[in-house]
């Protein structure tokens, strides 16, 4: 354990050189850490071992109380069929899941980060027409610990760093929705990981680590598990070049997002700062801007510059109690000042 630590952290450092020498544009200085990367990438596949744990031996029953269950959590919390499904961003927010694509995957992340790395991956098809092969334990795996069937990474753009968190019951809906989609064949291209992201991704599967759902009366303990297992903390706390929260930041925005049009928007600061945070919304006011997206096919993005990344939409369905749960949360974190203009001029 104590070796493995140490690699993640050089191999962290290295990518964050990496950053610093993209930004710099100076030739030496990609040549410099070129030279210090080459022997550690070399090494990186047998340094760093995969946490890899044998997936659960567990036949999960699809109740029909299940599977609503699962569909509600996996379609506006989680928000699996934002990324999962074919959208339309003509739209706001990529509006509704096109008919016949629930699940079928297809969303195309890419981006290009310089010397060191580069990755080109789609949200894969989690109908029972790619997975029907699986086991309930190997998807349970795949969704909380971030491994595959055949035991290799997950890129941790799938967030199940804070999925491995999720009550037990929720993961089971979840599975359980999962296996009722309507089969969708849409093959789709393999990962592409480029120099130390390939080693990089090896670092993050961590065993399932439960916790159960609190109480919804305790209204901040549930926003909380809500707002984590939604994963706003990623998009919504400040961080670095390399995508390494800044201590203090927390959910105070920020970060830039390339669009699907072209162009980038920047996260909301959705700490209860009163200036530049939500600290002067209403609860009301709170909830009703997730509802005014129900409709997504009445807003169309006006300039697709001025378009987001954020899943309005799957968030919309989100009862009123969950949504007034989360403000309560947020309204219980540290106030952080940091105006954020979505869409600068400069951009």
């Amino acid at each position: 354990m104590k070796y493995y630590a140490i690699f993640k952290n050089i191999i962290t450092l290295m990518y964050s050189f990496s950053q610093v020498a993209l930004r710099a544009g100076t030739e030496t200085m990609r040549t410099i850490i070129l030279c210090l990367c080459l022997p550690l990438i070399v090494g990186c596949d047998t340094l760093i071992p995969l946490k890899v744990s044998p997936p659960a031996e567990v036949a999960i029953e699809y109740t029909p109380e299940r599977i609503a269950r699962g569909e509600y959590i996996a379609r506006h919390v989680t928000a699996c069929t934002h990324c999962h499904s074919g959208l339309d961003w003509d739209h706001f927010a990529g509006g509704l899941p096109k008919a016949g694509t629930v699940g079928g995957g297809g969303y195309h992340f890419t981006e290009s980060l310089g010397l060191i790395g580069s990755y080109d991956l789609y949200a894969r098809n989690i109908t029972p027409s790619a997975l029907g092969e699986w086991t309930d334990g190997e998807l349970i795996r795949a969704i909380v610990e971030g491994i595959s069937r055949d035991g290799k990474a997950l890129f941790p753009i799938m967030p199940y760093a804070r999925y491995r968190h999720m009550d037990q019951e929720d993961l089971y809906a979840i599975v359980a929705y999962i296996r009722s989609l309507e089969p969708i064949p849409n093959p789709l291209p393999n990962k592409r990981l480029k120099r130390l992201f390939k080693y990089i991704e090896r670092t993050f599967p961590k065993p399932y680590d439960p916790q159960l759902r609190p109480d919804p009366s305790n209204r901040v303990a549930y926003g909380e598990y809500l707002a984590t297992i939604g994963d706003c903390v990623f998009c919504h706390t400040t961080m670095t070049i390399s995508r390494k929260p800044i201590a203090g930041m927390d959910w105070a925005g920020g970060n830039s997002f390339p669009l699907p049009g072209g162009g980038k928007v920047y996260s909301a600061n959705i700490s209860p700062d009163p200036e530049t945070g939500i600290g002067d919304w209403l609860e009301d006011d709170f909830i009703e801007l997730f509802k005014s997206y129900s409709e997504p096919f009445k807003l169309p993005a006006s300039k697709q510059h001025e378009n987001t990344v954020m899943p309005w939409v799957a968030f919309s369905g989100m009862t009123e109690e969950d949504l007034g749960a989360i403000y309560e949360y947020l309204m219980s974190v540290k106030p952080v000042s940091n105006n954020v203009d979505p869409w600068p001029a400069e951009d």
